[in-house]
């Protein structure tokens, strides 16, 4: 049972924008994930979560930016997304949710 909950800790949410919607077509899935979760642990959760075979895992940090509100200076916080790349006839359905 501890596994399965740290899948959830790992996977945080998937990314809904037109450019993860244009990977979907080459059986790709983009979410966002724990800032210290690893390529390994990415794989593990998503395939245990979804019941579908990855193939590979790409992962990049967006840096929060720096802003403004009434004067003050805000940082908004570093984001982690991992791009999964499915087998050959698999897909997720991420509109359903888990």
């Amino acid at each position: 049972m501890a596994a399965t909950a740290r899948h959830y800790d790992t996977i945080l949410s998937p990314v809904i924008t037109e450019k993860a919607t244009l990977l979907s077509e080459q059986n790709k899935v983009v979410f966002r994930v724990a800032a210290d979760a690893s390529k390994d642990e990415i794989a593990a959760a998503v395939e245990e979560l979804f019941k579908v075979k990855v193939t590979k895992v790409n992962t990049l940090v967006t840096k929060g930016k720096t802003k403004r509100f009434r004067g003050i200076i805000g940082r908004r916080n570093d984001v982690k997304k991992a791009i999964v790349t499915l087998a050959e006839g698999q897909s997720i359905d991420i509109t359903t949710g888990l």
